[in-house]
This record gives C-alpha cells, sequence and structure tokens, in this order.
C-alpha cells in the first residue's frame, strides 16, 4: 500500500478502517530505494517528499508481498506506469512476485505511454470508473 500525498487516489481512511483486520506495509525512502515496513498508525512520522512513512526496523521483503497497490501520475491501458521520475518503485517492483495494481483517478488513464526496458508494468489498473486486466 502508500500513503497518500493530497493529489493522489487517498489511501488513508481505506488504511485506517482496515488496518485492525488486514496487515498493511508501506514503503519507506532510504536512498534511493524503498524500504517496506509494517503500517501502524502510531508508528507515522513525517519522511522524504513530505509523506508519512513508517518507523522502526523491521522491514518486509517484497518478494514475500502477494498484492503491491501502487500510485503513479498515469497509467495506460497496457499497464505501463509513469511515476514521479526518481524509479523508486521500478528499483522496488523489479524483484517484486506480488499481483501489481495501479490506482489512480479516470484522467490519470491514457491509451499509451512511454515505457523504458526497466520500467515495471502494472497486472491490473483500477480508477474509479475502470478496472484493466493485463
Amino acid at each position: 500500500m502508500y500513503h497518500s500525498l493530497p493529489d493522489e487516489l487517498q489511501t488513508l481512511k481505506f488504511l485506517k478502517k482496515w488496518s485492525d483486520r488486514k496487515h498493511f506495509f508501506l514503503p519507506r525512502v532510504n536512498g534511493v530505494n524503498l524500504d517496506i515496513l509494517p503500517y501502524e498508525e502510531s508508528r507515522l512520522e513525517l519522511g522524504s517528499f513530505h509523506i508519512e512513512e513508517p518507523t522502526g526496523d523491521s522491514y518486509a521483503n517484497v518478494e514475500d508481498m502477494e498484492l503491491m497497490i501502487i500510485p503513479a501520475v498515469a497509467f495506460d491501458r497496457k499497464g505501463n506506469r509513469l511515476g514521479r521520475g526518481k524509479g523508486f518503485y521500478d528499483r522496488l517492483l523489479a524483484t517484486a512476485k506480488a499481483t501489481k495494481i495501479g490506482v489512480g483517478y479516470e484522467f490519470q488513464l491514457f491509451d499509451s505511454l512511454p515505457a523504458e526496458p526497466h520500467d515495471v508494468a502494472m497486472d491490473m489498473i483500477i480508477t474509479q470508473k475502470t478496472v484493466i486486466k493485463m
């Protein structure tokens, strides 16, 4: 999961509502990479890029994740995503075996986006109007 920024599909109510019944993990910036840590509302602090991030040292292995919910600036109908340009999620997802679901608003969905060989495509895109399975 991710802790949403003001211009991203909001996840805060979802995290709060379901965190007592589901185990969520959030990314934390570590240099040029993302570490994955358990979500606990009481253990968040403002981190890189003014995003609330989990604290502690209980890291999760991305290869053990079953499902990943990923934000983006834009998605296309082929599963490609356009991030914010730092490559954090592409590096994180490079070894992920999980189902990768990109979530966003309908205006973020395009027919086609440029993709590079290192870009990791989503398995599914969900907006408030559209569900696309690759």
